[in-house]
């Protein structure tokens, strides 16, 4: 059965197209009558998808890269905030991409399979347990990108809050302060992001030997800054 809040959620946090402006009212509406988010965040929602509606669709793609793509320590890719661009991040795409298939899922979009609207697709397909264990796992991130976004006075801030409180869990204060410590981004600053981004390359593919965990042991490891995952089968590991 659909979870149509986490799916609505995964919509939010994808990149603007007419059509998504277009659907923001049902998007709303979703969000709004579901009461396993706080009332505040609900109307916090609807005041955000009201936005959409109607601002200019070139403002909210040029809001979203901005965020989102100009500001890494705002990614919306959950391995960056683990481990960064480095060559272990390929394994753990690979065993993510597995994940996906043995669910039955196969993502229709040219994002990384960590990034975070295509995880939560994924997430609205599955048993609510397992979507609340994997949200709990990556509560701390939730909780710094929020912050992050707080501080930007951005209204993306809610949908944060609702995955946070889809998870039902308190965030380790510890590993959010650690990510907070780390200074935001000038997306202004096309240089300092050159320089940033000039890390080595991920490689991942289908792998025959790799495994099928669950998303959420993935992501448990996400509990502390500083995560090294199991290295990357041996042709992964190598530079481009």
């Amino acid at each position: 059965m659909l979870d149509r809040s986490l799916k609505a959620l995964s919509l939010i946090l994808s990149y603007p197209s007419r059509d998504l402006q277009e659907a923001m009212s049902e998007i709303g509406a979703i969000l709004g009558s579901d009461p396993r988010i706080a009332t505040d965040t609900r109307a916090a929602l609807r005041s955000l998808t009201d936005g959409f509606t109607d601002a200019d669709l070139y403002d909210l793609q040029e809001s979203y890269v901005m965020l989102f793509d100009r500001s890494r320590t705002l990614s919306l890719n959950l391995f960056e905030h683990v481990h960064g661009e480095s060559r272990d991040r390929g394994g753990a795409m690979v065993s993510l991409i597995e994940t996906y298939r043995a669910g039955g899922f196969e993502p229709a979009t040219t994002e990384l399979p960590d990034h975070l609207p295509v995880l939560l697709e994924f997430l609205s397909t599955r048993p609510f347990a397992e979507v609340q264990e994997t949200l709990a796992d990556a509560a701390h991130i939730l909780d710094a990108l929020a912050a992050r976004l707080v501080r930007r006075d951005s209204g993306y801030a809610a949908a944060f809050a609702a995955l946070s409180q889809l998870a039902d869990t308190q965030a380790d204060a510890e590993a959010v302060a650690d990510m907070l410590a780390l200074p935001d981004d000038d997306p202004t600053d096309l240089a300092a992001l050159d320089a940033v981004w000039e890390e080595t390359e991920v490689t991942f593919g289908p792998d025959p030997n790799a495994g099928c965990p669950q998303v959420r042991d993935m992501l448990a490891a996400m509990d502390r800054p500083g995560f090294n995952p199991t290295p990357a089968p041996q042709q992964l590991n190598r530079s481009a």
